[in-house]
């Protein structure tokens, strides 16, 4: 495959109807653009429409090739990937940014401020090129977040949840504990008018519990910043699909959006009032009684719902301690975690929110959980922190 630089590729275009997934690569290394081009050229509900060796290339040809999708690569010559972010949505309102980086802690910092800035979500990348070229997961996890930001009607066929399928070297641990009733969630969820909510229950929750995947950076920083004051005399514990690295940045940018103490969780600690605790990337995180009190259990174990760290796990723990006296929110992401985990908040008596899909970047996670029956409201994240400040009061909502 020839890899160009200088123009976009547009092999294989005509003036008939596409439906398939537009997408370009942006990235230094020849052997990166060659490899990801293939990738997404071999599935059938995508193509790649250009290669750029670095930002200015791609800013240059990016109204001339009309992408969904832009991978772009952070560090690079002529133009890096942060400086070329806002001219490309600018050249090309509405594409999806997709920020390619290896997992250190300066690029885990720049992919958290590029979501700021208006990228879609990020992907870890191996360190090497030939990491690239052998990781079957990262290639897995690159074309299911290609589909997932993308609106379906794009592809030709439904784009699958990450629960469809294993993720290599996870299959063996997932199919005894996947959730099989979520994944039947429809792609799209049920109008308003056919939602089945439950009745808010006057309770003043003792704990807040927080999923997200994709998107959920920016929602997170939304709702936390908005329960500020409402969160100081419970705990905040929080999953957010996220490697190791990216969780420890994600902890610091709530803590200043909240002015509340902010950490990964650490296996055996209080858990305290006025604290915000997200699970660590790698690991599953609960919240188990020891000494008459609730602590942190941090631990490594099979990924659940194709996930590590889970929300599930979490949700489920927190019913044996507080039993109806749980708020929890599910946010933006692919996938059906945490649904199962909600429906069992739900049915203990907690209450559930989950973002609406015109808010979310993926509607996978609040979907399968409207899907449930578990919600007593499903809200556009702007509406999420009014609402849940009068659950956390023990109003009914």
């Amino acid at each position: 495959m020839t890899s160009l630089a200088t123009a976009p590729d547009v092999a294989g275009s005509s003036s008939a109807p596409n439906n398939k997934i537009q997408v370009i690569v942006v990235d230094d290394s020849a052997v990166v653009r060659g490899l990801v081009s293939r990738w997404v050229d071999e599935d059938p509900d995508m193509e790649t429409v250009g290669r750029f060796a670095n930002g200015k290339l791609a800013v240059e040809a990016i109204a001339d090739c009309k992408p969904d999708v832009v991978i772009l690569d952070i560090e690079m010559p002529v133009m890096d990937g942060m400086t070329a972010l806002p001219l490309l949505l600018k050249n090309h309102p509405g594409v999806k940014i997709l920020m390619s980086s290896t997992l250190t802690r300066r690029n885990a910092e720049i992919s958290m401020k590029a979501l700021s800035l208006g990228a879609t979500d990020y992907i870890p990348k191996p360190e090497s090129n030939r990491g690239v070229t052998t990781s079957r997961e990262f290639r897995s996890n690159l074309l299911r977040k290609i589909k997932a930001i993308v609106p379906r009607k794009r592809a030709r066929a439904p784009a699958s949840a990450p629960a469809a399928g294993p993720q290599p070297g996870a299959a063996q641990h997932n199919h005894a504990i996947q959730a099989p009733a979520a994944s039947s969630a429809p792609a799209h969820g049920p109008s308003p008018a056919e939602l089945s909510l439950r009745r808010f229950t006057p309770i003043k929750p003792k704990i807040l519990a927080i999923g997200s995947s994709t998107g959920g950076p920016q929602a997170l920083a939304k709702v936390i910043e908005d329960l500020a004051l409402a969160t100081s005399d419970i705990p905040v514990v929080i999953t957010q699909h996220m490697p190791a690295t990216f969780t420890a940045i994600l902890a610091e940018h709530l803590g200043r959006a909240s002015g509340r103490t902010a950490k990964e969780g650490e296996d055996g600690e209080k858990v305290l009032p006025g604290t915000i605790y997200v699970a660590p990337g790698g690991l599953h995180m609960a919240v188990v009684e020891k000494g008459g009190e609730p602590h942190l259990h941090v631990y490594d174990g099979p990924m659940i719902n194709y996930c590590k760290p889970a929300v599930d796990p979490m949700f489920q723990s927190l019913v044996k301690l507080y039993g109806n006296s749980i708020l929890a929110l599910v946010l933006t992401g692919m996938g059906h975690d945490g649904a199962v985990g909600a429906k069992e908040i739900a049915d203990a008596g907690g209450n559930v929110i989950a973002q609406d899909e015109a808010t979310s970047v993926v509607w996978g996670m609040p979907g399968a959980t409207v899907a449930t029956g578990a919600c007593a409201a499903v809200l556009p994240i702007n509406e999420i922190g009014p609402k849940a400040i009068s659950v956390l009061r023990g109003g009914r909502g």
